[in-house]
């Protein structure tokens, strides 16, 4: 510290006093420091703290929100519907497994859901004739790589209930972060589908069609390159722990799906835009 800049605690009496004050104070340093050096025990080691993620066995962010999609895929009215957010950020089962954790940089490996809602064909008047479709659930895993500024992923998934079959998006992001509570992502993806699930969305059975009154031709939709568009993320952290989410993306329709005669009634561009809040959790479960 510089003596003779420092603000006095006394202001009116150090102006007068200031010139002595300083060579007082410097005298009194150059003899006493020496002596609280000898005195002084030595610095302990820097201990390593553990990242937060490392801390505790599960970390993980639960919320929800509200998204604006198509009322089914490949439709061409939207509809606003409630959506529950799960993002495993770290897992570690102790003499087991570790998924997730650290700074997040390099290669990860978690959990991937999703959830299509049922299409019923008497609420769309484009599809009067066909099957109705029970709600599918979609589980499986997420694998990625991400540097400071960008990510490349894959996920694939199971699908079960209404449709079934292998799923599955790759994709990659730019990543920026403007400050330490803010994130922002964006970039290209892709969809894939098996046949299974390719025509229970996308075929129509000739019995389909009869029903119909052939408005809708007979089609047997193969498994393949369903869609390829773009996606962005925004997640700020508002106060500790709490997050703010948005999604947009824009994906097309290509391959066995964008030739289906369900999508030439509907729509083969699909938007979507998503607003929700999370809430990290951090716990300790085999302690």
């Amino acid at each position: 510290m510089n003596f003779c800049t420092a603000r006095p605690l006394f202001p009116l009496a150090a102006r007068s006093s200031a010139p002595l004050a300083c060579i007082a104070a410097a005298a009194l340093a150059s003899t006493s420091l020496p002596a609280l050096a000898a005195d002084a025990p030595a610095a302990e080691p820097t201990q390593y703290v553990e990242p937060v993620a490392r801390a505790h066995d599960l970390v993980i962010k639960l919320g929800v929100g509200g998204r604006m999609s198509p009322a089914y895929e490949s439709a061409s009215d939207y509809e606003f519907s409630p959506f529950p957010i799960i993002d495993l950020e770290y897992l570690s089962v102790p003499g087991f497994f570790t998924v997730g954790g650290g700074d997040d940089l390099g290669f990860s490996i978690g959990p991937s859901f999703d959830i299509t809602g049922e299409r019923e064909s008497s609420e769309h008047d484009e599809l009067l004739g066909l099957n109705d479709i029970d709600t599918t659930y979609e589980v499986g895993l997420r694998a990625s790589y991400e540097w400071t500024h960008a990510e490349v992923y894959g996920k694939a998934r199971y699908a079960f209930g209404g449709a079934e079959g292998f799923v599955g998006e790759i994709g990659g992001n730019v990543i920026l972060r403007p400050s330490a509570a803010l994130e922002v992502k964006f970039g290209p993806v892709a969809s894939f589908a098996g046949d299974d699930y390719m025509d229970t969305y996308f075929g129509v059975t000739a019995a389909e069609s009869i029903a119909t009154g052939g408005r809708l031709a007979a089609y047997d939709a193969e498994g393949g390159l369903k869609s390829a568009g773009v996606s962005a993320e925004i997640s700020y952290e508002f106060r500790r722990d709490w997050f703010v989410n948005v999604e947009a993306s824009y994906m097309a329709m290509l391959g066995d799906a964008e030739d289906s005669p369900v999508v030439a009634v509907g729509d083969s561009d699909q938007f979507t835009v998503g607003l929700g809040v999370s809430r990290r959790f951090s716990l300790d479960l085999f302690d």
